[in-house]
């Protein structure tokens, strides 16, 4: 270590060449808020350089540049990008995000510890700081069918592996406040660690009873008053802007120089496509700037604030003895980056193709029932049906009651309405529950899509207006191992095989990207009218967030916490 230390010290002082240079560019000075003119020397991982000028064993010109700090995604599931760490490592790091704190909440459903171990061996590789955050929730709640158990005992293992920072989003915070003890072994345990939350709409009382159990953060706020309850209450605010969950617009008014060192950034869920079409945290930059946030505020919630909300310390600022994780940029408002560098190494093909691969699991994880159309029958019922309100670009769904036409003795869908069915299926073989339902919103005029990914415990998901194209669709998933089909008329008019857990694909992302386009154009066939109706299909089965929900088990009140 001391000779370390020596080689960071002579490179700082100039005392022997660094052993890089960037050379003729400014730094975003983030606690000031000004731009400084300056050579940044990197020796190692480490900067050890700014203010100055410095010589180094390889100079890179970077006149006309910006360089800031590496960008941290402080919430996300990797899995929902629908492609493997490895692959989301690829994806995303060329845009500036060199830090992800993710929970693999979604295989952990699937597959227990073997899903966080494969993240964690996977985290290991890649060169992107991916930080693992151990799922709290699994099963999340005793409402649905997981994959999985897992109880406190077989996390602590995994309490002082490296990659390993904290308890991931306790979502089960009705069983916080109740002092359900399964939570609070969980919580216990991990007491005076970082424990991320999750408690959309929870305030007064509760919420403080919440926070007394040591929680700290929260990507739920959907709102200013919320966000602000919150902040008040000593939570760090993670705002988020994902593929479905879309809230940077509602709390950009608390993005400001006075809060953001209470702010963070994160995409939670956010395909491949997406991030091709718009770019992912440099995203909610660009976007936050051009609505008017102040470049120092959204800078800093990316970087320095979201760096000290985590316990990691050692980045955030361009500054000497700083880990070297730095993005080039054209300029604060465009925020388009032209070079980046993680932990001192310039990001490239050749650095990617260095990795280890990391073998994938889960790869027999669909275990569903065949199913026909009778099984999609709803008997008829005297009186108004429960029926689960959409809400574009957002996962809280409404509790909405409607008098649906009967067609012999059976409930019929109302699409004058826009009231389809809906359906779950347990596909981890072990019930074979069935439920069925209605959804408002999606638009469809015809056919139907299907998905294994469905949080929290991705079992089956359908959505459709026809009941044969619904079981075609079903059945489909578990023929290619898991994914997303598209089916109009009898026949599969889109697909996409996610073989690792039911949530992952083994393509390179670009291959997923460009599929994920075919399906959204046979998704738009049928008519629906939602931007992403995949992922929306998916939170349909969460039922952690309000306020109606179905699982396999049926349709789930989650204000009550209850089956219907």
């Amino acid at each position: 270590m001391s000779e370390r230390l020596e080689r960071l010290i002579d490179q700082g002082t100039g005392r022997m060449p660094a052993d890089i240079v960037l050379k003729n560019g400014r730094f975003f000075d983030l606690v000031t808020g000004e731009l400084v003119a300056s050579d940044i020397a990197i020796a190692g991982d480490r900067i050890v350089g700014t203010g100055e000028s410095y010589e180094g064993r390889e100079e890179i010109d970077i006149s006309g540049r910006i360089v800031v700090p590496g960008f941290i995604d402080t919430h996300l599931h990797i899995e929902s990008s629908l492609v493997t760490p490895h692959e989301f490592d690829r994806c995303v790091l060329p845009y500036g995000v060199t830090t992800a704190i993710c929970d693999p909440h979604e295989i952990a459903n699937v597959l227990g510890t073997e899903g966080i171990q494969f993240f964690l061996d996977s985290a290991v590789e890649t060169i992107m700081d991916i930080r693992v955050q151990l799922s709290s929730c699994v099963p999340a709640t005793h409402l649905e069918t997981s994959g999985a158990d897992l109880p406190i005992e077989r996390l602590l293992p995994f309490r002082n592996h490296p990659k390993v920072i904290g308890l991931a989003e306790f979502m089960n915070f009705p069983g916080v406040v109740h002092k359900d003890p399964t939570c609070l072994a969980k919580l216990d345990a991990f007491y005076g660690d970082h424990i991320d939350g999750h408690a959309p709409l929870l305030s007064g009382r509760d919420l403080n009873g919440y926070l007394s159990a040591g929680i700290r953060t929260e990507h739920e706020c959907t709102n200013v008053p919320e966000a602000l309850e919150k902040i008040r209450k000593g939570m760090h605010i993670l705002v988020r802007e994902g593929s479905v969950s879309k809230d940077l617009h509602a709390l950009m008014p608390i993005i400001t120089e006075r809060l953001s060192p209470f702010l963070a950034l994160c995409t939670d869920d956010r395909n491949p496509l997406d991030i091709a079409e718009e770019g992912h945290l440099d995203y909610m930059i660009r976007t936050a700037i051009a609505h008017g946030v102040e470049p120092l505020a959204i800078y800093r919630a990316a970087s320095i604030s979201a760096a000290r909300a985590f316990g990691l310390r050692d980045r955030g600022l361009v500054a000497p003895g700083w880990r070297a994780d730095l993005v080039v940029i054209d300029n604060l408002e465009n925020c388009k980056a032209e070079m980046v560098m993680a932990a001192g190494r310039r990001v490239t093909p050749a650095l990617f193709d260095a990795r280890k691969p990391v073998a994938p699991v889960g790869l027999d994880s669909v275990r569903a029932p065949a199913v026909t159309a009778a099984d999609f029958a709803v008997p008829a019922s005297e009186g108004e049906v429960p029926v689960i309100g959409v809400l574009p670009g957002k996962i809280i769904t409404e509790h909405r009651r409607y008098s649906l036409p009967a067609r012999g003795n059976q409930t019929s869908l109302d699409l004058a309405n826009d009231i389809i069915k809906v359906a779950v299926i347990e596909r981890h073989g072990k019930n074979g529950n069935h439920a069925n339902g209605f959804v408002q919103g999606f638009g469809l005029k015809k056919g139907a899509i299907a998905s294994t990914v469905g949080h929290d415990s991705h079992n089956i998901c359908v959505v459709g207006v026809s009941e044969d194209d619904m079981a075609l669709a079903a059945n489909r998933l578990s023929e290619i191992k898991g994914g997303f089909v598209v089916v109009e008329d009898g026949r599969v008019t889109g697909e996409i095989a996610l073989p690792v857990a039911g949530l992952m694909s083994l393509e390179p992302y670009e291959s997923v990207r460009d599929t994920l386009h075919h399906l959204r154009q046979a998704a738009y066939a049928l008519g629906t009218t939602l931007t992403e109706p995949f992922l929306q299909v998916a939170f349909l089965p969460l039922p952690v967030i309000p306020h109606l929900k179905i699982s396999d088990r049926g349709m789930v009140d989650v204000d009550r916490f209850a089956l219907l």
